[in-house]
């Protein structure tokens, strides 16, 4: 018998090229992908990373409630528990209701804070970049 052969085709196999609209769909979804990424990188790096830690101590001036759309805790300093003709001024934001009521309890005394520093600030965390974490009153002699 013989085995019977089939013709070989004559045309070349035909490699379908992708189109233009999936090639850029595919570049878009993956830029959208990478811009996405690095926007929630840059949000967490400025806005929720601390960037420093640290204790200040002075006179507490004062300690208000206040903003427009978010009503936070603010606070003023003066870096210094002694009398002083014109001391620097430390501002802070208080986020935690006990911290606020202790240092409303404690206008003009001496006190030191403890911090934490952000790179940028949130409304609704405070005006100021540095979040107090703690606070405990200092004996002047």
């Amino acid at each position: 018998m013989e085995s019977e052969k089939l013709p070989l085709t004559e045309q070349p196999l035909e490699v379908e090229a992708p189109k233009k609209g999936k090639r850029s769909r595919k570049f878009f979804r993956n830029f959208f992908l990478i811009v996405s990424l690095v926007g929630i990188f840059c949000i967490y790096w400025f806005f929720y990373n601390s960037y420093s830690n640290g204790e200040r101590t002075g006179i507490l001036i004062k300690i208000t409630h206040k903003g427009n759309l978010f009503k936070t805790d603010e606070g003023e300093m003066w870096l210094s528990c002694r009398q002083m003709t014109n001391p620097e001024k430390f501002y802070f934001s208080v986020t935690n209701d006990s911290i606020y009521v202790t240092l409303k309890n404690l206008q003009d005394e001496c006190v030191q804070l403890t911090y934490t520093q952000y790179r940028a600030s949130l409304p609704w965390r405070g005006d100021t970049k540095y979040i107090v974490t703690g606070v405990s009153p200092i004996n002047r002699n």
